[in-house]
Parts: C-alpha cells; sequence; structure tokens
C-alpha cells in the first residue's frame, strides 16, 4: 500500500500532521495501536497559542464547546503557601487557554485527519521498519486479528511519544532503573473547590504537578513523582495503590491541593505512565521526521506537551508541503531535515531547558522553600515563568497549509 506519508502515532501531533497533510492534498497513513476514546496521563492544558492553530484546521468552534474554563491565573501551591498572578496573554489568540481530556481530544483530531482523507489503521501496531531505495517500508500489525500490511512511503513522522520502546530507531531503549527516575499520574475529580480559571503548580516533596478546570466541570490533577519518593510512599502505606499514595502526600503536602479537593470525588482511576524522559532528540534522521515527545519533551511543569506536540507537526508540514514534489522522489531529505530541525530548536529548546530549570527548582525542598518568601513579596514572577515556557510564543502559521485549508 503506498502512501506520501507514514505517521506513527495518532494523539494529538500525529493527528495534526495528519490532518494539515491531507488537507493539502498528500496521501497520509497513520499507525495507532490503541482504540479512541481512551484516557492518558496528560495535563489536558492548551495554551492560547494554539487557537489560531485549531481553527485553521476546523475544529476550533468544537473544541470550544467541549472545553473546561478559559484560564486567566497561574498560582502556586507549595506547603501552607498560595499564590496567584495573571496568566500571560498572547496579542493573537482569541481567548485564554483551556483544557480538554486526551479522551475527547485525540478522538476529535483523528476523526478530523480521517474525513479530510487519511487512512487510520487503528488498532494497529508498527512491527518492522525497512528502506528500499528512496523509500521506505513499514510493516504493520493488527492488535485484534492476525491481519498484517506493508505500506510504503517516502517519509515516516514519528509521532509516537518519548517512553515506549518500539521497533523504529527514533524509539528508546529500555535503561536500568534509577532513584531519580519520573512517574507521571493523573486523576480527575468532581466537585472541586479549586478557583475558577485558576491553574496552580504543586509543589511537593519529591515531585511536582498542576491542577486545571476540563472538561464536564471536573478538574483534572496530574504529576510526576521520582521513583525514590514513590517507593518510600508506598512503604509507608502498604494498602494503597501507588495512585492512591500520591495523592494522599499531594494533599498532605500542599494546603492549596488539600482545600480544592476537601470536598471532591475522584471520578475513575488514577491512571499512571513511566518513567518519563523529558529532553531533546534530534528532529530528523534517514528520512524519518519527529514531532511532539518523539522530537523532544519538557518535564510536564509547563504544561505545554500537547502544545508542542501539535505546533511541531504543524511546523513540520510546512516545511514538507513547501517541498512536496522532492519529498515524493525522496530528494533533498536531508535539506529539509536540517531546515525543520533548526526551526524546531529555535522554537520548542527554549521551553525544555526552562521547564528543566523550573522542575530542579521544584524538585529540591531547600531551594523551593527559599525561593517562597521571594514570591510572596513578587507572585508577578509566576507570570514571567508562564512566559519563559511559551505561554505567549506564537508559532507562525504554514503559508502552504494555510491555503490548503
Amino acid at each position: 500500500m503506498k502512501f506520501e506519508a507514514i505517521i506513527v502515532g495518532g494523539g494529538p501531533g500525529g493527528a495534526v500532521a495528519a490532518l494539515s497533510l491531507a488537507r493539502a492534498g498528500w496521501s497520509v497513513a497513520v499507525i495507532e495501536k490503541s482504540r479512541f476514546p481512551r484516557q492518558k496521563v496528560c495535563g489536558e492544558f492548551l495554551s492560547a497559542t494554539n487557537l489560531p492553530l485549531l481553527r485553521r484546521l476546523g475544529v476550533a468552534e468544537t473544541f470550544s464547546e467541549l472545553a473546561g474554563l478559559e484560564v486567566s491565573r497561574v498560582a502556586l501551591f507549595a506547603g501552607e503557601t498560595s499564590l496567584f498572578s495573571t496568566m500571560p496573554h498572547p496579542q493573537s489568540a482569541e481567548g485564554q487557554g483551556r483544557a480538554l481530556g486526551r479522551d475527547q481530544l485525540d478522538t476529535l483530531l483523528l476523526e478530523r485527519a480521517s474525513a479530510a482523507g487519511a487512512a487510520i489503521f487503528q488498532p494497529w501496531s508498527a512491527t518492522e521498519l525497512s528502506r528500499r531505495g528512496n523509500r521506505l517500508c513499514c510493516r504493520i500489525a493488527s492488535r485484534e486479528s492476525q491481519a498484517s500490511r506493508e505500506l510504503e512511503a517516502p517519509i515516516v513522522i514519528a509521532a509516537h511519544g518519548s517512553w515506549e520502546s518500539g521497533i523504529l530507531p527514533t524509539q528508546p531503549v529500555r535503561k536500568p532503573a534509577r532513584k531519580g527516575d519520573l512517574f507521571g499520574f493523573k486523576a480527575r475529580f468532581c466537585g472541586s473547590q479549586l478557583p475558577r480559571g485558576t491553574m496552580p503548580l504543586l509543589v511537593f516533596p519529591g515531585g511536582y504537578g498542576g491542577m486545571v478546570h476540563t472538561d464536564h466541570g471536573q478538574v483534572s490533577l496530574s504529576c510526576c513523582v521520582r521513583r525514590d519518593r514513590l517507593d518510600w510512599l508506598r512503604q509507608a502505606d502498604a494498602t494503597a495503590s501507588a495512585g492512591e499514595a500520591v495523592l494522599k502526600h499531594i494533599q498532605e503536602s500542599c494546603r492549596g491541593a488539600r482545600e480544592a479537593l476537601a470536598e471532591a470525588r475522584l471520578n475513575g482511576p488514577v491512571l499512571s505512565v513511566g518513567p518519563i524522559r523529558p529532553g531533546i532528540r534530534r528532529p530528523y534522521r534517514d528520512g524519518i521526521f519527529l514531532v511532539g515527545n518523539a522530537a523532544g519533551e519538557a518535564h510536564p511543569i509547563i504544561a505545554e506537551g500537547i502544545s508542542m506536540a501539535m505546533q511541531s507537526a504543524w511546523l513540520l508540514c510546512e516545511h514538507l508541503a513547501a517541498r512536496r514534489e522532492q519529498v515524493l522522489k525522496g530528494e533533498a531529505l536531508e535539506e529539509i531535515g536540517r531546515a525543520y530541525s533548526q526551526a524546531w530548536q529555535r522554537h520548542f529548546a527554549p521551553r525544555i531547558r526552562a521547564a528543566a530549570f523550573f522542575a530542579q527548582l521544584a524538585m529540591r525542598p531547600a531551594t523551593a522553600n527559599a525561593l517562597l518568601p521571594l514570591l510572596k513579596l513578587f507572585p508577578q514572577a509566576l507570570t514571567l515563568g508562564a512566559l519563559w515556557s511559551g505561554k505567549a510564543n506564537q508559532i507562525v502559521l504554514p503559508v502552504s497549509a494555510v491555503n490548503a485549508v
């Protein structure tokens, strides 16, 4: 089965790439291993920088109908301290950022990609990748039957995330466990008393997290916890699950979180994933273009993961669409790869570095406690932190993709 692009992963990055290219007239195949809808460990927040992109993709109205409250304030909940400041607002945005569960966001984007003409293989997995001349051949297998297919295209877009191992050279090899490994958790609550329009950063011993109003009037809490702290929590309460132990630890450590969840009800299971792999990878290698966390993952402390996935996919499609004829012949891929890599570094590397800096501060109790008096005097530093993390960094929309839309 011959295509012009094969996309591995149907999350926000893969779906935006598929929708963008399909609308520009490309034949696209998407390989997604999970059935949708499905929940996923994720902060769920999309900053206002994505609103023009959502509108160009034709999903802004549906997103607005489904998403939670606009986020107008950032906050810090650390120990007995609760500080608040304004969320920065990009001039070109048509409102503030909002949160939407991955069960709805991923389904919305992938369905629109399918409607635009993308071939969706779901639930299928990539089992082999090889090169034949100037084309890449990807063998895929159904996760529900014995069926298999072989897909062929001049390029592959890796949108598979960063932590799950697999057959692609862009997927990680399992590493030995380390005490500093970070595990992600996510829980949703009904009846929370989190102040309207507020997205707080939670700082607690051994980790950090965040809360946000999301769809259906719920509040989503997501966090990262070090392996050694998680082991300690589980030993302290052998009867509790890992998720229960983490939620209890957060509420005991943060008065703001405790008050927000005092009368809340947990809705569904506590999800977990990990260890996560923050860091910068190569955005291109031998015909394979990387987007989202596959290209580079920021510490979730800045709540930019979905934004970076969607925006990096959009950025890549600008470069591909501008030189489509050469791409289809398997030509100039190294040149396109260099141009995309440079643009990716310019737009996203500063966010990843800022996230690493903030995460290290948050996970060092002595440093965090030393900074609290200064933050109390100057809470506007929270707004500056949101700016440095990219909350107002508008990605220039691709001219070629805009014309195609």
